[in-house]
């Protein structure tokens, strides 16, 4: 296994979100908090090396929840420019592997994180996230990817690494990733109020 404390989380919260329009999705609400706090706080507890959230422009405060803020600033070039500035901070924070994890899927536990880090296997891991049909993150790379995660380029970003590593399956709903405003309105409705029994309501 990889530990935890010798592991970099790194959020990606870049993103241009061209599909979800002119709104910056991460700030939507969703429960009681804008959606990209629910992956931050589903992982508060997780003792990681450190923490690194790769941003643009947003009016989050990732700072206040103990995170490295990094400026993207050319969101422009694809996933691969936030990868590469979060496993460069991780370097100079002297992490030994990164989990890379994205901003717009409120849905991860810190349950299926461990898992990750369970079956890792030293320096050489690649270990992502599968819902049994197709890989994603979050994902967990050992140290000797790092100088591949460092060359990636574009909308590829690791998805190449990823996909040719181990993939551990979990519940589709949990790898929910909010791309379009249906997206979040389906997710919003899955928790929508509902009657119950003589005319009270309640919320599953």
């Amino acid at each position: 296994m990889i530990r935890a404390e010798d592991t970099a989380l790194v959020l990606l919260a870049a993103g241009r979100s061209l599909r979800f329009g002119e709104a910056d999705k991460l700030v939507e609400p969703f429960l009681d908090k804008p959606l990209a706090y629910h992956v931050v706080t589903a992982l508060e507890a997780v003792p990681f090396h450190c923490r690194v959230a790769v941003v643009c422009h947003t009016s989050l405060d990732f700072a206040s929840r103990g995170y490295t803020v990094i400026e993207n600033p050319t969101p422009e070039d694809g996933q691969a420019s936030s990868v590469r500035l979060g496993v460069q901070a991780a370097l100079d924070q002297g992490a030994s592997a990164v989990l890379i994890a994205l901003a717009d899927m409120p849905r991860v536990t810190a349950t299926h994180v461990y898992r990750l880090l369970d079956y890792a296997e030293g320096p050489d891991a690649v270990i992502a996230s599968s819902n049994g049909v197709h890989p994603t993150p979050p994902a967990l790379f050992g140290a000797n990817h790092f100088p591949e995660l460092l060359r990636c380029c574009g909308d590829e970003g690791a998805r190449a690494l990823v996909r040719g590593g181990h993939h551990v399956i979990t519940r589709a709903d949990e790898l929910l990733d909010i791309d379009t405003p249906e997206d979040l309105a389906a997710l919003r409705a899955t928790y929508a109020l509902r009657p119950t029994r003589a005319g009270a309501r309640r919320s599953d």
